[in-house]
């Protein structure tokens, strides 16, 4: 805080969290009571694998956060490749940051 009578306003809350997928792809992140008041902006990492990850938030409240992970392997179709329709990814870890807004 400054001596000059400057307002600094305070630093916005973060949480960190970590979790790993279900058999359903589903990870929920439960925040800590009073840390949100909204739902926080939240960004989502997915460490390791070689196969293609995508993720979706499917819930985010000041309470909690749930993630979706979708798995897909490569395919050739006449020599071309494409992504195969997505399943549930078990056993991903997921990484969570959630900001006040």
């Amino acid at each position: 805080m400054s001596t000059r009578g400057d307002y600094q306003p305070p630093a916005p809350r973060i949480e960190r969290a970590t979790g790993t997928t279900d058999g359903n792809g589903n990870v929920t992140f439960t925040w800590p009571v009073g840390a949100f008041t909204v739902p926080p902006v939240v960004t989502i990492g997915l460490q390791g694998a070689s196969a293609f990850r995508s993720h979706a938030i499917t819930a985010n409240s000041a309470a909690s956060t749930t993630v979706n992970v979708l798995a897909s392997a490569g395919v050739t179709l006449l020599g071309i490749g494409v992504l195969a329709v997505g399943t549930p990814a078990a056993g991903v870890v997921v990484h969570a940051h959630a900001v006040t807004p």
